[in-house]
């Protein structure tokens, strides 16, 4: 016999924590690929501007993921002992925080190229600069990477205490 499941209030505002914690991740990795595949020594006004705007995008998901992450410990998820118990759930903490420490690099130079930018004038990009960032840029990408197999396997008990 199936026993069917209401759509509740609690349920539907866990399901939807969940969906903006899965769909930022998505956005955030998005964002850190089309950087990599635009950065590039002295790019164009457009290709600087699709820049400066893939990051915003980037940080607002990565504010959005940190909230949902949180919630989803404190409210919505498993309960705060099964992630807090968890070395696994640690380490995903400490890959995020370093990727969002990695990507402050960026992020700051991408600022700084909207000075000449809104002057109508082009940031100065070496190749040295856009190599430097390109590199930042993919070990962001190997951390984002890292981040759902520690979850898959978290999902499935790995790393909790034994009982």
């Amino acid at each position: 016999m199936h026993l069917a499941v209401a759509l509740t209030t609690d349920i539907a505002k866990s399901a939807g924590v969940a969906y903006l914690h899965y769909l930022s991740f998505m956005v955030c990795f998005g964002a850190l690929v089309l950087e990599r595949r635009l950065i590039k020594a002295d790019p164009n006004r457009g290709e600087a501007t699709a820049m400066v705007i893939t990051d915003i995008v980037y940080g607002i998901a990565a504010l959005a993921l940190l909230v949902s992450g949180i919630l989803r410990v404190i409210h919505f998820g498993q309960g705060s002992d099964f992630y807090t118990q968890n070395p696994l759930f640690w380490w995903k903490v400490g890959i995020y925080l370093s990727v969002g420490g990695l990507s402050l690099y960026p992020t700051i130079t991408y600022i700084l190229w909207a000075i000449p930018l809104r002057k109508g004038e082009l940031p100065k990009v070496s190749e040295v600069l856009a190599t430097r960032l390109g590199w930042i840029i993919n070990v962001e990408l190997l951390g984002f990477a890292s981040i759902p197999m520690l979850a898959t396997l978290m999902a499935r008990g790995v790393g909790l205490p034994a009982a």
